[in-house]
């Protein structure tokens, strides 16, 4: 069944009763026309964080207006002689922009982009050794102005350029993205600042990818920008008509409504089957659906990057997304399988990478859609602050007594510390008691277990293929679906998910103690420093895990002092 644009959907036929009363429900209460009036009744009876949050329907439009202001600036630091471009930022504000760069790669001429949003010490001080202050641009991307990731980040490269570059050049290397009259803004004044690009303060981060957080960025590494928003807009005005009905010509909001009810009849595990080319494409919608979606004991639980096994493996909590982009189609006989066992899969076909661009407006409309679906208020985040509270504590309490908090291991194995609430003689043990409690849901799937790997860890390629060996055991033995996230990145994507949903969640903690650690200036331009990197990473988890446990959530944890990918391996090979 298709529409006559590039979305299609298979196996609904049993709900396609239920989706038409939905369709007409869609259309006899306006639910269209009101979502672009900006009405907050779609979604609750008052307008707090709704109101404010709907700036992006109007980005690719009001964007076009915006593109010289960024011409300009790009044109002026490659002139200056800029070769790279480091952006500090975390969640809503760094995801976009590091697709951007592994997608669209670095046009000849233009800034090599990298992206720092890990607190790990080794990955600050890998930037700084590797990147040259004198030819790096730094940009502070911030919607809030006061996330402390970013200005730590900011505080710690602000001195690195002072150091090489003197007073006079320092503030010259760096520009802010952040909202009108925030903390950031007036320090960025205060230190002179190259640029301050001020944002809608009407988007909330996860729906910034339209917006200068994602669009500074990718300019400076030559994406064709009104190309994009010429995708972005075309996807908007399909997203206008009112006449929606199953595989209309208004396919986001088909979408969000597929997705929303599927979601309530059990299959909450959306998993992405994305072309290689495209694949950093899940970074950015994970954040979207996970935190917009999983809230009020509901969810969708965004699956990204998760090993394709065969139709068996799964159950019956999943529904699939193939995004193909033309001329991969690597992974079509897989997707074939999955049709044929029977489970839900939605297709869109992309001609190039530019129809991304439509794709960050498809899926921002979607989700909406599937917010009013839930019942919930998609752009607000209830429970990402219950994180950022328990860290503040522990590192309060690290500068008052000079240590962190301290748990009671439950075991202590071949350099990796154990913390688990049941007790154990092996690594074996505490693996086998601790995902014993995964549930197998009813028959629809509802209530299914899901297992996410939290890596407290420096990002990197061998880390990675390890715990992607890890999550595929996990998948094959418990047959659920897994998810990994990097600390504290996921905290400012799934994080919100983890403890607001309905309570389904396995969460496995791996948490790297640094041998060195990187110190944090309590201000730009000074040496004074309370905390480091290191110390606010493993605050930051210790926080998330007493969160997450007075959620009610399970949480194993594992802290390793050395080698972490032998660490890793030791897990995997004791499931």
């Amino acid at each position: 069944m298709k529409n006559e644009k590039n979305y299609s959907v298979e196996n609904i036929d049993t709900y396609r009763e239920k989706l038409e009363k939905i369709f007409r429900e869609i259309r006899e209460w306006k639910i269209i026309s009101r979502i672009w009036e900006k009405d907050f009744t779609v979604w609750k009876p008052q307008p707090a964080e709704i109101a404010n949050r709907l700036g992006w329907l109007d980005s690719p439009q009001e964007m076009q207006e915006k593109l010289p202001q960024i011409s300009d600036f790009v044109e002026e630091v490659r002139r200056e002689g800029f070769t790279h471009v480091l952006l500090l930022g975390m969640g809503g504000s760094s995801l976009a922009p590091e697709m951007f760069r592994l997608t669209f790669g670095v046009k000849p001429g233009f800034l090599d982009l990298s992206v720092l949003d890990s607190t790990d010490p080794g990955a600050v001080s890998e930037y700084a050794r590797r990147l040259d202050s004198a030819k790096t641009l730094y940009i502070v991307s911030t919607k809030s102005g006061g996330t402390v990731e970013t200005l730590s980040f900011m505080k710690y490269f602000y001195n690195r350029a002072l150091k090489d570059l003197g007073r006079e050049k320092a503030g010259r290397h760096f520009v802010a993205v952040t909202d009108p009259g925030s903390g950031l803004e007036a320090l960025a004044k205060e230190l002179r600042f190259r640029q301050i690009f001020l944002n809608n303060p009407d988007i909330g981060g996860r729906y910034s990818a339209l917006s200068f957080f994602g669009l500074v960025p990718a300019a400076l590494i030559g994406v064709d920008l009104n190309l994009l928003l010429e995708r972005a807009q075309r996807a908007a005005e399909f997203a206008r008509l009112p006449q929606v009905k199953l595989l209309g010509k208004n396919p986001a909001a088909c979408l969000g409504a597929l997705m929303g009810e599927l979601a309530k009849r059990g299959q909450d595990k959306l998993t992405f089957v994305l072309s290689p080319s495209i694949a950093a494409f899940g970074y950015w919608v994970e954040q979207l659906i996970a935190e917009s979606t999983g809230k009020e004991g509901r969810g969708i639980l965004p699956v990204d990057g998760e090993p394709l096994v065969d139709p068996q493996f799964y159950r019956a909590d999943r529904q699939f997304v193939y995004l193909r982009l033309a001329g991969e189609g690597k992974q079509d006989p897989q997707t074939e399988a999955l049709k044929s066992a029977g489970y839900p899969v939605h297709r869109i076909d992309l001609k190039n990478v530019y129809d991304l661009g439509g794709e960050f407006f498809r899926w921002e409309f979607a989700t909406a859609i599937a917010g009013w679906r839930l019942g919930i208020n998609p752009f607000d985040q209830p429970n990402v602050e219950s994180a950022k509270i328990a860290a503040r504590k522990m590192m309060e309490a690290y500068q008052k007594e000079g240590k962190l908090p301290e748990l009671s291991p439950t075991l202590q194995t071949d350099g990796i510390t154990v913390y688990a609430d049941d007790t154990a003689g092996s690594l074996e043990e505490i693996l086998q008691q601790f995902f014993a409690r995964a549930k197998p849901g009813d028959e629809q799937g509802r209530g299914r277990s899901y297992i996410a790997l939290q890596a407290y860890i420096k990002p990197a390629l061998e880390t990675e293929v390890l715990l992607q060996e890890l999550r595929e055991k996990l998948l094959r033995k418990y047959r659920v679906a897994t998810t990994v996230g990097y600390g504290p990145r996921f905290l400012h994507s799934t994080g919100q998910l983890h403890k607001g949903d309905a309570g389904n969640g396995l969460f496995v903690q791996i948490v790297s103690q640094p041998a060195e650690d990187v110190a944090i200036p309590d201000a730009p331009g000074e040496e004074k420093s309370s905390i480091g990197f290191g110390v606010l990473k493993l605050a930051q988890s210790l926080g998330d895990r007493d969160a997450l446990l007075k959620a009610g959530r399970p949480v194993l944890r594992f802290q390793v002092k050395e080698d972490v990918n032998t660490a890793i391996a030791k897990i995997t090979a004791a499931l």
